[in-house]
């Protein structure tokens, strides 16, 4: 697929926009000034795959812890979330976050905006203006009759857009989130006709796991197949580590991204002559712990699998009774049914050994 090209920004060690891949975000949940908290969430989510991490600053205790933070994940780019309060951008900056996510329209007054524009370019520190359906500003909602409509939403961003380019700051990103996927849709897509800066892809408050993944999915997915997107966050309620797990997902579903194993998994029929739902369950779980991109399969019908499987690098199928173990859809051994997944486990083992 063919993607819009964007300007290119840094976030950190990561490039955002332009030819730069597709960066998978997250945000904490904890307490920004539980530095010990806040510092072993963010290596989860790093050791997950997470590419960006985001961290509330509610208050100026959270914007000093800012400092400790970043010094104890290293490298890890993380943006400070920042809302209404000059002094906590300033802050922020000064303890070395890497981005800030502010609209620059809710802080008010020019000068305190410059002054968050200046330091910003000094550190070469981008920022990303963020607008959310379920909090357009009154004067937005009333030009549009009061409806929230991916118009609206696109006049709000361009708003607080105009604010920066007239201070000469360019270094933008920009999301435009809902929790109606239909909607959300219709913003990005006209908001990348209106401008080239990169965009943040999310439907926001998607859900738990189970529901969230799919609207994200669906919504994240879609922009994507379209070439429009240059960093995700699924945002789930929950462990954050899921949303990495998931935006990992859906960029490899759409082959954006090579990262852990892919796994392959029959949906059975009449032909399975094995228990298939346990021992696929038990292959996804122990594939958690692998990082080499490596696709394996889990098929109910010896007859069939290995063919429908043919591209994966090592598969097993089930008969009545034993199995087959397979690799590129050439057979390599029969297997008794209970030692399927030991066989698989070594096959892996030494196909990543052999890399």
């Amino acid at each position: 697929m063919k993607r819009k090209v964007t300007r290119k920004v840094k976030v950190g060690k990561v490039s955002v926009g332009g030819d730069s891949p597709i960066a998978v975000q997250s945000m904490t949940n904890t307490k920004t000034s539980d530095i010990a908290a806040t510092t072993s969430q963010i290596k989860r989510l790093a050791a997950s795959g997470c590419d960006i991490v985001r961290l509330a600053v509610p208050d100026m205790a959270a914007a000093e812890a800012l400092y400790a933070i970043k010094k104890s994940v290293g490298d890890i780019p993380l943006v400070a979330d920042i809302h209404f309060d000059y002094r906590l951008a300033l802050q922020a900056i000064e303890r070395g976050i890497d981005a800030l996510r502010l609209n620059p329209g809710n802080i008010g007054d020019r000068d305190q905006v410059a002054m968050v524009v200046e330091s910003a370019r000094r550190r070469e520190i981008p920022i990303r203006i963020g607008v959310n359906a379920g909090s357009l500003d009154k004067d937005v909602l009333a030009k549009y009759g009061g409806r929230v409509s991916a118009e609206a939403m696109v006049d709000s961003a361009m708003g607080h857009i105009a604010i920066l380019e007239e201070l000469g700051f360019f270094d933008i990103k920009i999301s435009l989130k809902a929790h109606n996927v239909p909607l959300t849709i219709e913003a990005y897509r006209l908001m990348s006709e209106t401008v080239d800066y990169p965009l943040h892809l999310g439907i926001t408050e998607a859900g738990t796991v189970n529901s969230g993944t799919i609207k994200s999915a669906v919504g994240i997915g879609a922009l994507l197949a379209s070439g429009i997107g240059d960093t995700i966050r699924v945002s789930l309620t929950g462990d954050p580590v899921e949303e990495v797990r998931v935006a990992n997902e859906i960029l490899k579903a759409l082959g954006l991204k090579q990262f852990g194993p892919t796994l392959v998994s029959c949906p059975t029929c009449g032909r399975c002559n094995i228990d298939l739902l346990p021992i696929a369950s038990a292959v996804e779980d122990k594939l958690k712990g692998i990082k080499k991109p490596i696709t394996v399969a889990v098929m109910g019908c010896v007859v069939n699998g290995p063919g429908e499987a043919k591209e994966a690098d090592v598969g097993i199928a089930g008969g009545q009774g034993q199995g087959i173990l397979f690799s590129r859809g050439e057979v390599i051994q029969k297997v008794a049914e209970d030692q399927l997944i030991n066989a698989l486990f070594a096959e892996i083992d030494r196909l990543i050994k052999e890399e």
